[in-house]
């Protein structure tokens, strides 16, 4: 027994250490860690049980069948984060260029199996060459148990894709169908052909960054949710991230206990948003000045900016914000925010995190371009996101609010359970120049003094259909509030909301707009 054990120490040591020390340098030479190096970044220190170590391919030809390490190119297992249970598989790029064979697919179907029936949530580490080309269809339909996995549980416990190197071809396709993708930039690309089969077929020639990096899916294609410049600040935030994040779907957010007085007033409000309804700010600001601490956890901050999306805590509590970002084309809501927002709340939804909108939005964009390319199916993904949504719904229009932009962004017609808002709020189908120039145009041009009369009508509209008590006056918003009580209002409406429970009709499935 004493001797089988040394064996065993032997052998495990080996499987530690990796195939070799050259693989392990040229690693650390492009700035990336090693797979067991990210698992001590990622997981709580000494929590990770690992799985299938021993585990090796029983492919032949092409060299193969003289080329079996253990692990097979992937590190799979569970750990803890922040004391709570996580199931992992990472890559590992030393070995066959983290490429999926048949054994590393049964690794990771095992793993994900795992996280299912435990009910955690789970983690890709990704640094991989895509299928294993000697393997041949057996690689590809291990992608497909993949793919059918993270389709199974979707909405059922949370899926972080991390990207910290390649991603090719079929490859990407897991971590798009997962709730948070993460990238670093330099090292992580995505892309379904890359740059040679790009040339080949159409002639342009552009590098894997320029072609998937993380800025491109970070700020143009919003694939990438959160993009950090290394490694290590990645796997913190991801660890953060996981610490606003029930384990699954029947479970609530985990809860602290507030440093924060829940009823703290917000008194910098008065000053920080401007009562003209054409002056630009920073939205960004006044969700700090609400939420606990000022810590705001922002999704997709590059890609469509005009909607700011993310986690935060009031009263200890983890909240959903989504809001409209007067900084950044007026806060309007086009192609890229509908989808931004929609997918945000559709996250926030499966995982029984409530959501507060912060309405300041002047329509949808106008355009040839933005008609054409579909806001009318885009915009209607996020009214779809928003109608299907039975967490608890609270919004506060802070100023403007016109048209069907004011009802899409969680409006109490369309199932808000509580609606507020400032007093320097207008809500109206448009703003009051545009509404005179249509109501009153015959008779704005036969005035002798057009400018004048112009005036005159929407001086008329804004006191007759847009003062601030005309929504609640009509039961539209349950209250018009002072901005300083805007942390105390939010604080305790949530807190009558937390057993919130609808029930939602028998059907298989919905069918919303793609």
């Amino acid at each position: 027994m004493r001797d089988r054990i040394a064996e065993l120490a032997l052998i495990r040591e080996s499987v530690l250490q990796g195939p070799d020390d050259d693989a392990t340098l040229r690693q650390h030479a492009k700035g990336k860690l090693t797979v067991r190096e990210r698992l001590d970044v990622l997981l709580d220190h000494g929590s990770f049980v690992e799985i299938e170590v021993f585990r090796r391919h029983r492919a032949t030809g092409f060299g193969l069948e003289r080329k079996r390490p253990h692990t097979d190119g992937v590190v799979a297992g569970w750990g803890k984060i922040y004391g709570r249970d996580v199931m992992v598989y990472a890559h590992d790029f030393r070995i066959f260029g983290g490429a999926l064979g048949e054994a590393h697919a049964s690794k990771i179907h095992k793993a994900m199996d795992l996280a299912e029936a435990a009910g955690v949530p789970l983690i890709s580490l990704n640094d991989g060459a895509g299928a294993r080309i000697q393997e041949g269809v057996t690689a590809l339909a291990g992608y497909g148990g993949i793919f059918t996995r993270n389709v199974r549980m979707s909405g059922v416990i949370p899926q972080i894709s991390v990207m910290l190197g390649p991603c090719a071809g079929g490859a990407a396709y897991s971590p798009a169908l997962t709730d948070f993708v993460f990238m670093v930039e330099g090292t992580a690309q995505m892309f379904i052909t890359g740059p040679d089969v790009v040339k080949a077929v159409t002639g342009e020639e552009i590098s894997q960054n320029d072609l998937g990096g993380a800025g491109v899916h970070g700020s143009r294609s919003g694939v990438a949710g959160f993009v950090h410049p290394d490694e290590v600040t990645c796997l913190e935030d991801v660890r953060y991230l996981l610490s606003l994040l029930p384990a699954n779907n029947r479970e609530l957010p985990p809860s602290v206990v507030p440093a924060d007085p829940p009823d703290r007033p917000t008194d910098a409000l008065i000053d920080m948003v401007p009562a003209d309804p054409a002056q630009s700010y920073d939205m960004a600001s006044v969700i700090e000045e609400i939420v606990d601490d000022g810590e705001f956890f922002e999704f997709h901050a590059d890609w469509a900016p005009n909607l700011i999306t993310g986690l935060c805590r009031l009263d200890g509590h983890v909240v959903g914000i989504v809001a409209n970002q007067p900084k950044h084309l007026a806060g309007v809501l086009d192609i890229g925010a509908s989808e931004k927002g929609a997918r945000f709340i559709q996250m926030c939804d499966a995982f029984n995190i409530p959501l507060v909108s912060l309405v300041d939005v002047p329509g949808f964009l106008p355009g040839a371009d933005q008609e054409h390319n579909g806001i009318i199916r885009h915009g209607a993904k996020l009214l779809y996101a928003y109608c299907a949504a039975t967490v608890p719904r609270v919004q506060l229009v802070v100023r403007k609010a016109y048209g069907g932009a004011y009802i899409v962004m969680d409006s109490r017609s369309i199932g808000a359970d509580l609606s507020f808002a400032w007093p320097t709020n207008e809500i109206a189908v448009m703003g009051a120049e545009g509404a005179a120039n249509v109501i009153f145009r015959r008779e704005i041009a036969a005035a002798d003094d057009p400018a004048a009369q112009r005036a005159k009508r929407v001086d008329e509209y804004k006191t007759t259909l847009m003062h601030p008590y005309y929504a609640a006056e009509r039961g539209l918003v349950d209250d018009v509030i002072d901005p300083r009580e805007t942390r105390s209002v939010l604080t305790r409406s949530l807190g009558l909301l937390r057993a919130k429970h609808a029930e939602q009709p028998q059907r298989k499935h919905g069918n919303p707009p793609m």
